[in-house]
């Protein structure tokens, strides 16, 4: 009984040295599969912070582009205010030639509308007038409106 019992032993030995065997083959396993995965969540996160600096960056251009200021203006007097305020921070020549065409556009508005008589018919003028304006914004080409469009941009030069 004691050949068997020492066989036992020996079987129960080379098990337990099997288990721990594998069990250190299984952590080394995990430990490589642990140091691939941060290696690829590392070069993830890289990736991610450059495509988000591209995005701001993107999106700084946008906001800064001309084209975009110059349309915004058109859009009632908070669009023409919010215009002048993002020409501000970055001055542009295409949005400033279009806020200073929207400015007199409204004041002539305001004036001709302040008419009794020709109240109604006054409107027709500015309303053509930021029609054009605004296709003009839309091209991205400066193109002042007709009969004042030049003294617009003479007398808020400092817009």
């Amino acid at each position: 009984m004691s050949d068997d019992n020492k066989d036992l032993g020996d079987e129960l030995n080379d098990m337990i040295g099997d288990a721990k065997d594998n069990a250190k083959k299984a952590g080394d396993k995990i430990s490589q599969k642990t140091d691939e995965f941060k290696k690829e969540a590392k070069e993830f996160a890289n990736e991610a912070k450059e495509k988000a600096s591209e995005f701001s960056n993107e999106a700084k251009e946008v906001l800064s582009d001309g084209k975009n200021v110059a349309i915004i203006a058109h859009i009632t007097i908070i669009g023409w205010i919010i215009a002048l305020i993002m020409n501000g921070n970055n001055k542009t020549e295409l949005g400033s030639f279009y806020i200073r065409q929207v400015l007199g556009i409204m004041l002539l508005a305001i004036v001709l509308g302040l008419i009794p008589v020709i109240n109604f018919f006054a409107w027709i003028l500015p309303f053509a007038m930021w029609i054009m304006s605004l296709i003009g914004s839309l091209s991205g080409e400066k193109k002042p409106v007709f009969l004042l469009g030049e003294q617009f941009q003479e007398w808020f030069k400092g817009l």
